[in-house]
């Protein structure tokens, strides 16, 4: 089935054609580094991290451009709040942003640029915007002429007067128009700058982006992604400024992800209404948050709740408690030997049949647009069938065992795409059952005592005991599990 994405600036789904065959360049707008990352940056990280796995995974060679914006307003302010200079602040949050990535399990992208590493590129770009008569120099600072460029207002499906009306943008008589936008920024006092042909100072947000994904994927990009937030101002400029220089469609296709909501309002740190990514960890396993930000369609917006949360981990650990029991009874085994379809007994066939069957609604689900949240449903329709075949008994023969690799194996192919069943189950469970204890303040020493109290009280058959430690343990949320190798007991979030 071929590939369909849902382009923002036609409104519509379109068939995936790049702009060479089997190679895809694609450009997302990173961080602005002045703080550190909360989960509605976590959204697009994860969102476009799953699409840059899975068109690997559709033998395209891709280049993924993901930038990060160390010069900016915002970073100034924080820096001269802080006492430190930017550079300061700013390596501090890219440090703090890829210690959080690294714990979401984010695959690096192709190149990492950071705007101030590209000024010279940015200036030679004004400059010829200059030249072409579509942006202006006012005492050092340069604008863009939205008057000059026909297309302006045609990603976010606006026209100029519709923009006029609405418009919520600093009054500035030096502008032609209220809503030209600024290419390079005049220097003041305790701001960084770069020499200029208009003077010191520094390049305004929107040239970074577009300047940067031009320098390396060229002058028409095959898709540009970013939140839902960034069609219009930003990428809307990216797209005059681009097109305005040299005349060719800038992006192919825009994919912008939804937003994360808190009470039905989108979470930013404007309104403070936000969690950062390394307070939710935590809390929860990093695949159980990546599983929370799947499981609704890249396009939807998304509602933050504990209970959201709650479901996220019940559901991840299904998926890893079937992986758990598939690494126990393959330990050992060749994994490489096939299945031959022709031994299977009929129960082993309807598991070959089911894992066939999720590979293909997998990759239908994934075709469709990204669409995870039914990526997901048929990974679990599938490990309904194999959990039943594991609990009803198997003999474990050499059909059955390349059986049961194939399809440990299977699902660790398509959780590698989604980004989740990256570790053995015993290393989640062990990691998910710290994180219970932590967030439910249980004090380990303690529920040691009284579990080897109770077994106590077993081996002297006083049950009455026994019982009262046991209901005492299961109102701390503690589950003892008695084996014929004694009794352990975990901690189980409501």
């Amino acid at each position: 089935m071929a590939l369909r994405v849902f382009n923002t600036i036609s409104g519509k789904k379109e068939l995936l054609k790049t702009v060479e065959p089997g190679k895809i360049g694609m450009y997302v707008c990173g961080v602005t580094v002045y703080d550190l990352c909360h989960i509605g940056h976590a959204r697009s990280v994860v969102v476009f991290d799953v699409i840059y796995r899975y068109l690997q995974y559709a033998t395209y060679d891709v280049t993924y451009v993901r930038n990060f914006t160390d010069v900016d307003d915002k970073i100034i302010k924080r820096a001269n709040e802080e006492g430190i200079s930017t550079k300061e602040l700013t390596e501090r949050n890219i440090e703090a942003f890829y210690e959080d990535m690294d714990a979401l399990g984010i695959a690096r992208p192709t190149i990492e640029p950071r705007a101030t590493e590209h000024v010279e590129e940015m200036v030679a770009h004004i400059e010829k915007l200059i030249e072409k008569g579509v942006a202006y120099n006012v005492d050092g600072d340069v604008y863009f002429s939205v008057n000059a460029f026909d297309g302006y207002g045609k990603l976010s499906g606006r026209n100029l007067d519709d923009l006029m009306a609405g418009a919520r943008v600093e009054v500035d008589e030096r502008k032609r128009n209220p809503l030209d936008f600024a290419l390079w920024k005049a220097t003041k006092p305790g701001e960084p700058f770069w020499t200029s042909p208009w003077g010191d100072g520094r390049p305004g947000w929107h040239i970074e982006c577009s300047v940067m994904g031009q320098k390396y994927l060229g002058e028409t990009l095959d898709i540009h992604g970013g939140g839902k937030d960034l069609v219009f101002p930003h990428h809307e400029n990216e797209v005059a400024q681009a097109e305005a220089l040299t005349g060719k469609p800038f992006v192919n296709y825009w994919l912008h992800n939804g937003f994360v909501n808190i009470d039905q309002e989108k979470m930013s740190k404007s309104l403070g209404n936000f969690f950062t990514i390394r307070d939710v960890l935590k809390a929860v396993h990093p695949e159980v948050l990546r599983f929370f930000l799947l499981s609704h369609h890249y396009r939807s917006p998304l509602d933050y709740t504990d209970t959201a949360l709650r479901d996220a981990r019940v559901a991840m650990d299904r998926l890893y408690g079937l992986v758990g029991r598939l690494e126990e009874v393959v330990a050992g085994c060749d994994q490489s030997v096939g299945v031959d379809t022709k031994k299977l007994s009929a129960e082993g066939v309807k598991v070959h049949e089911a894992v066939l069957a999720m590979f293909n609604k997998f990759e239908t689900a994934m075709n469709d647009d990204f669409n995870t949240a039914k990526a997901l449903g048929h990974m679990h329709k599938c490990a309904r069938v194999v959990g039943s075949f594991l609990h009803e008994g198997f003999e474990r023969d050499e059909t059955t065992l390349a059986l049961l690799c194939y399809v440990l194996t299977s699902f660790k192919k398509i959780g590698s795409v989604l980004g989740i069943l990256e570790h053995p189950a015993v290393e989640y469970f062990s990691k998910q059952q710290a994180e219970v204890v932590a967030e439910l303040e249980i004090d380990a020493a303690e529920i040691d005592v009284l579990v080897k109290q109770r077994i106590e009280a077993r081996a002297a058959k006083d049950w009455a005991l026994a019982d009262e430690i046991r209901d005492k343990l299961v109102a701390m949320s503690i589950v003892l599990e008695d084996g014929p190798e004694g009794t352990t007991w975990k901690a189980k979030a409501d």
